[in-house]
């Protein structure tokens, strides 16, 4: 009888052990690296002068459609390389984050590095000579859901 008694608290003692160490280790309290990266979205559009109308393209990171719907979230750094595949030179700009390239002359580039600290949506311009709106960026607020609130909740 004494024996069963220490073999099974032997056996709930290891099967706990064992539960708290995976707890411990799913968590992501032992790890050889961090496993969270600083986040930045990167996209490429290119400026095309089409029919005598300047126009964005998107070429990376975004769809392919003229003057494309730009999107990035808050706080994380927003990296956008503008090409200029037309004939003339060509500035862009993003009101209300008052940021903007420098003039980027016919097959040149420019990469432009936004950190957008609140959302909204702003209108993007061609601002080489006069501006001329093309598209809106939006910048969205994501919230995560990575907050421990019981294992039996993450499961549903």
């Amino acid at each position: 009888m004494q024996t069963k008694i220490v073999i099974i608290a032997s056996v709930l003692v290891g099967l706990v052990s064992f539960a708290v160490l995976i707890g411990y280790i799913g968590q992501g309290n032992v790890r050889h690296m961090a496993i969270f990266w600083p986040e930045r979205v990167v996209q490429t559009v290119a400026f095309e002068d089409v029919d005598g109308k300047v126009q964005i393209q998107g070429i990376s990171g975004v769809g392919g459609d003229p003057n494309p719907y730009l999107a990035t979230r808050v706080n994380f750094a927003y990296v956008l390389h503008v090409q200029n595949n037309g004939d003339k030179p060509h500035r862009l700009y993003i009101d209300g984050l008052d940021a903007q390239t420098d003039l980027i002359d016919p097959g040149k580039e420019f990469t432009l590095t936004i950190y957008p600290t609140k959302k909204g949506v702003y209108n993007y311009y061609d601002n080489s000579t006069k501006l001329i709106k093309l598209g809106t960026l939006e910048i969205h607020n994501v919230v995560p859901s990575d907050g421990f609130t019981g294992f039996l909740k993450d499961l549903i």
